[in-house]
């Protein structure tokens, strides 16, 4: 995978193209797992807006999600961090929610923080 427009135009394909490369044991290009995460992200916010859980994804962005009290400033009430090839295993159901914090790929702490009710995102997304 080398276009991220295309990650753009067709985000699960863009996800899966990311997972394929994991499964293959190599890594995508540095801009098409950004745009990946990315839609990922945007997927995620659109199923659940809102500002009471930030989800980080070191170094590609930060969204805010999930209704509830809106974090403003210094440290938000619920937060959840995980890598990119976590974020786009689980987008795609590669990867179960509670298998990713049993394994510590997924550091999740404060109210609202379980995000499993929102994953996969692509659920038909062949990975």
């Amino acid at each position: 995978m080398t276009n991220t427009a295309d990650a753009a135009a067709n985000p699960p394909s863009a996800v899966a193209a990311c997972v394929g490369c994991y499964n293959s044991g190599t890594s995508p290009e540095r801009a098409d797992e950004k745009a990946a995460v990315k839609a990922t992200l945007a997927a995620i916010t659109a199923l659940a807006p809102g500002g009471a859980v930030e989800i980080r994804v070191p170094p590609y962005a930060a969204v805010q999600a999930i209704g509830g009290v809106r974090h403003r400033r210094g440290t938000p009430p619920a937060v959840v961090q995980l890598d990119a090839r976590t974020l786009l295993q689980l987008a795609v159901g590669a990867l179960s929610w509670a298998d990713a914090l049993a394994t510590g790929r997924v550091r999740a702490s404060g109210e609202r923080s379980d995000l499993a009710w929102l994953l996969p995102v692509f659920p038909d997304t062949a990975a």
